[in-house]
C-alpha cells in the first residue's frame, strides 16, 4: 500500500489533502484533521469543549469531543455524502485539540474558553466547536460578537433555554438570556427549531416547536429559517437533544416527540445560503449512548457544518 499512510492527525504534510487511515485505526482527530496549535494559512479550526458542571439533568457531556472524534473516523475519505467533494480539497482544516479548563474553578471556565476562541478568530480562521453542555456556546457567542457584532441565532434544539439568568450563573438552560440581554444575539432574528420544553420568555425568537417540525417537511423548515435570518450574519448551533431520543439517547437531557436525524440533516443540507460565521455540536455525552448512534449523529452535523463552509469557500475563490 505505497500510497496509503495512518496516524495522519499526527503525520500530515498538506493541510488540503484526505487521510487514508483505515477507518478502524490510526490517531483519533475530528475527521482526522493534523493536530495542530498553528494556524498560519488555516480556513478553519475544531476546537473540543469537554465541559458538563452546567448542566440540570445527567452530567457526560464532557466526554463528547473525544465521542464525536471517534465516531467521525466512519467517514471514510472519499468525497463526503451529500456534499460530492473532498471537504478539505480547498479547505484547511486542523484539529486545535481542547481548551484546558480547571475542574476546580468554574466560574474561570468562560473566560477561559472565549480567550482561546478569541485567538482562533483572530486568525481569521473559521471555528467548529466540539461540546461539552450547551454553557459552553455562551463564551463562544462572545468571541464571535466581539469579532463579527450581534449574530442571528439558529438554534437547533429541544430546549430554549431562555431561563432567567443573573449573568453570573453557569447554567446550561440560560445562555440565551444572557446573550439577548447583553446584545450579543440579535433576537428578531434568530431561530431555535426543534422545541419541546416550555420557558417562561421567549425574547421574541421564532420557534419551530417540535409539533411545527413534525408537520413541516424539510424544505419549508429551511426556508423559514433562510427567510428569518435572511443574510444577516449567523451563529448555528445544534444540541443534539433536538433530535428524538431515538436518535439520540446519548444526552443528558433527552426529551421525547423530536424529529429524526435524517430529516434535520436534509434541513442542515439546505442551509448553504445562511452568513455561519461560527459553529458548534453539544450535549452529546457518550456514557448514555448505544453503539454510538448520538456520536455517530453528532459528527455527521459536524461534518455538514464544514461540508457548508466548504461550499461557501469555494464559490468565493
Amino acid at each position: 500500500m505505497p500510497s496509503k499512510s495512518i496516524d495522519n492527525a499526527f503525520t500530515a504534510k498538506n493541510l488540503r489533502a484526505a487521510a487514508t487511515d483505515p477507518t478502524y485505526a490510526g490517531a483519533l482527530s475530528f475527521m482526522r484533521r493534523p493536530y495542530s496549535k498553528s494556524l498560519a494559512d488555516v480556513d478553519a479550526v475544531v476546537l473540543g469543549i469537554p465541559f458538563d458542571a452546567a448542566v440540570s439533568n445527567r452530567p457526560g457531556a464532557r466526554f463528547g469531543p473525544q465521542a464525536i472524534r471517534r465516531a467521525s473516523a466512519i467517514f471514510d475519505n472519499d468525497p463526503q455524502y451529500p456534499f460530492a467533494r473532498d471537504l478539505f480539497e480547498q479547505m484547511a482544516v486542523v484539529d486545535y485539540g481542547d481548551v484546558l479548563l480547571d475542574y476546580g474553578n468554574h466560574q474561570g471556565t468562560p473566560a477561559r474558553i472565549e480567550e482561546q476562541a478569541a485567538a482562533i478568530l483572530s486568525s481569521g480562521a473559521y471555528l467548529l466547536g466540539l461540546g461539552g453542555d450547551h454553557f459552553v456556546t455562551w463564551p463562544l457567542l462572545k468571541a464571535h460578537a466581539a469579532k463579527h457584532g450581534p449574530l442571528a441565532l439558529v438554534h437547533f434544539d429541544a430546549h430554549q433555554d431562555t431561563w432567567d439568568d443573573d449573568g453570573h450563573r453557569i447554567d446550561h438552560g440560560s445562555f440565551v438570556c444572557r446573550a439577548v440581554r447583553e446584545g450579543v444575539i440579535d433576537a428578531a432574528h434568530s431561530i431555535q427549531i426543534g422545541i419541546r420544553t416550555q420557558a417562561p420568555e421567549d425574547f421574541g425568537i421564532r420557534i419551530l416547536h417540535g409539533y411545527d417540525v413534525e408537520d413541516m417537511g424539510a424544505q419549508a423548515i429551511a426556508e423559514t429559517i433562510l427567510a428569518h435570518v435572511g443574510t444577516r450574519p449567523c451563529y448555528l448551533t445544534f444540541d443534539i437533544d433536538c433530535l428524538d431520543p431515538a436518535f439520540a439517547p446519548g444526552t443528558g437531557t433527552p426529551v421525547a416527540g423530536g424529529p429524526s436525524s435524517a430529516k434535520i440533516l436534509s434541513v442542515l443540507r439546505k442551509l448553504g445560503p445562511l452568513d455561519i460565521r461560527g459553529s458548534d455540536v453539544v450535549e452529546v455525552a457518550p456514557a448514555y449512548d448505544h453503539a454510538d448512534i448520538t456520536a455517530i449523529a453528532g459528527a455527521t452535523v459536524a461534518m455538514y457544518m464544514l461540508g457548508l463552509r466548504a461550499e461557501r469557500l469555494a464559490a468565493s475563490r
